[in-house]
């Protein structure tokens, strides 16, 4: 008796907080009802036989409406209602995608004396993604120029550059190649790859969030993304620590990276 109905995004995710509401053919409202965890909609109120209007709506989705026909049992089954991320497409367009530096960030966040934190960046970077239609099999590929680290003090960043951390001399290069894609939520995947730092390489995985894809002054197509990854420093040789009278080190023994990044459709940037 009454309604189901399942509420997914275009790529399998649910949507849990969808709101599922039925009208009858003079636009009457029938039956309300909202998703569960699994974005599975229940309703056990008998509805009388005939044909009806599902408007399904969810926050940060375009509207669906499909119509059912509930049979003389009093039960409508929809199935399957797939939403739309509203002002954009719900996963960028397979294909080359060139990084934007001028409208990217590549930053690094590290504890200092143990209560403060750190601000660092690279200004110098660039790389591509390429998606592929089965978006597992999708790429990433980054090079960043260590020398380029700016953290806002002349000593500091000299020190940063020194063979007591990046060594930019012998290690000029950071680079960063992906190697395989899992989803991790409907905006979320983790990317696995392996980077090259300080002359070590080591697996790292990025927790990505995409944020949407949509057309820029320039003619172009872009699309956002952020990503975080936590960093040892032990792992990529650089043990340098200075440890206070009180036990406490003056630099933490981990490094959280943030990416802000925005790739333009293509293999070249626009001129702009």
């Amino acid at each position: 008796m009454g309604l189901h109905a399942q509420v997914r995004t275009r790529d399998g995710w649910a949507v849990q907080h969808a709101v599922v509401t039925v009208t009858d053919m003079t636009g009457a409202q029938v039956l309300r009802a909202e998703a569960d965890a699994e974005g599975v909609v229940t309703a056990d109120a008998p509805l009388a036989a005939g044909p009806y209007t599902v408007i399904v709506t969810a926050v940060g989705y375009a509207p669906a409406a499909v119509t059912a026909l509930v049979t003389a049992s009093g039960r409508a089954e929809v199935g399957r209602v797939v939403l739309a991320r509203a002002g954009g497409v719900e996963l960028p367009p397979p294909g080359v995608w060139t990084l934007d530096p001028a409208h990217s960030s590549v930053g690094a966040v590290a504890q200092h004396l143990g209560i403060s934190s750190v601000h660092g960046r690279f200004t110098g970077f660039g790389g591509r993604i390429e998606i592929a239609p089965d978006l597992a099999a999708s790429r990433v590929d980054a090079v960043i120029s260590a020398a380029s680290i700016d953290t806002g003090n002349g000593l500091r960043d000299k020190h940063l550059r020194s063979p007591d951390f990046l060594d930019v001399e012998v290690y000029p290069e950071i680079t960063y190649r992906s190697h395989a894609l899992s989803p991790a939520g409907p905006d979320r995947w983790t990317v696995h790859g392996a980077l090259s730092l300080h002359g070590v390489v080591r697996d790292v995985d990025l927790d990505l969030t995409y944020l949407g894809t949509g057309p820029d002054p320039w003619g172009g197509v872009r699309a956002a993304f952020r990503a975080t990854a936590e960093l040892r420093r032990e792992d990529f040789a650089m043990n340098y620590n200075q440890v206070l009278q009180a036990g406490i080190s003056a630099i933490g023994t981990t490094l959280r990276v943030e990416l802000d990044v925005q790739a333009v459709q293509g293999e070249a940037l626009p001129q702009g």
